[in-house]
């Protein structure tokens, strides 16, 4: 699953960057997906909606298992 989860992050890797941003994924537990953003996505007042509405979307698409995905601060 991870896997799985972490390659469809780098297929969406590249449009984040191009804003400035990055994702680094940090774990598969309880059907969430744990992510870091960086750059401008950690600060940008937009980053609740690129979650939720973009990426989480993207891999509820692809692994239906997936409850929702949780920006972790570190």
């Amino acid at each position: 699953m991870e896997e799985k989860i972490k390659s469809l992050i780098e297929e969406i890797r590249p449009y984040i960057n191009m804003d400035g941003g990055d994702i680094e994924f940090i774990k598969y537990e309880d059907k969430y997906v744990y992510v870091k953003l960086k750059g401008h996505c950690a600060e940008c007042n937009a980053q609740d909606y690129t979650l939720k509405n973009y990426i989480y979307e993207l891999l509820k698409k692809e692994i239906d298992e997936i409850e929702g995905i949780i920006n972790v601060e570190l």
